[in-house]
C-alpha cells in the first residue's frame, strides 16, 4: 500500500458536481492498494496514519496525530499512486496496481480500520472507481509519502 498523506485546513471530495463529503484541520490521504498488499499492510497502514505525529504542538513542534488534535481524515482511493514509471517510455504502467474488486475490499477494510481505532465519524471517503475532483488547503505545506 502506498499513501500520500497531506495535512489540510480543509479538503473536500465532490463527484459529478457536488459535494460528496469534506473535512477541516486533519488529512487527506490519497491510498494506491498494489497487487502484493495483504491484510497485515491495511492493519500497519490505518494505525500508522492515524498516530502519525504531524501536527504541532504548543512549541511549534510536529509532536501531535489527527488523534491528538481531534481532526478529520479524508481517504481518497487512487490506484494512480502505484503507477511504475522506471520503463523508458513515457506512459506509467499501472500493472503493480490490485485488480479493481479486490483493491476496493482492501481499501473498504483499510477504512474499516481507520473507523475502528479512531473516532468512525471523523473519517469520511469518496467512492471507489468514481470521478472525483479533490479540493484541498494544504496546511504548512507538509505531505508525506508512506509505503507500506
Amino acid at each position: 500500500m502506498k499513501a500520500v498523506i497531506q495535512r489540510v485546513s480543509s479538503a473536500s471530495v465532490s463527484i459529478d458536481g457536488n459535494v460528496h463529503d469534506t473535512i477541516r484541520n486533519g488529512l487527506l490521504v490519497l491510498l494506491g492498494v498494489s497487487k502484493t498488499d495483504t491484510m497485515v499492510n491495511a492493519e500497519k497502514m490505518a494505525k500508522k496514519i492515524i498516530d502519525l505525529r504531524i501536527f504541532e504542538d504548543e512549541n511549534g513542534l510536529m509532536n501531535l496525530s489527527v488523534k491528538n488534535i481531534d481532526g478529520g481524515i479524508l481517504v481518497i482511493s487512487q490506484f494512480t499512486i502505484c503507477a511504475n514509471t522506471d520503463k523508458s517510455g513515457n506512459r506509467p504502467s499501472f500493472s503493480d496496481a490490485m485488480e479493481p474488486v479486490q483493491a476496493n475490499e482492501l481499501f473498504e477494510h483499510t477504512v474499516k480500520l481507520m473507523r475502528d481505532y479512531y473516532v468512525n465519524d471523523r473519517i469520511k471517503t469518496g467512492i471507489f472507481a468514481a470521478m472525483m475532483d479533490i479540493e484541498l488547503v494544504n496546511k504548512g505545506p507538509v505531505t508525506i509519502i508512506m509505503d507500506k
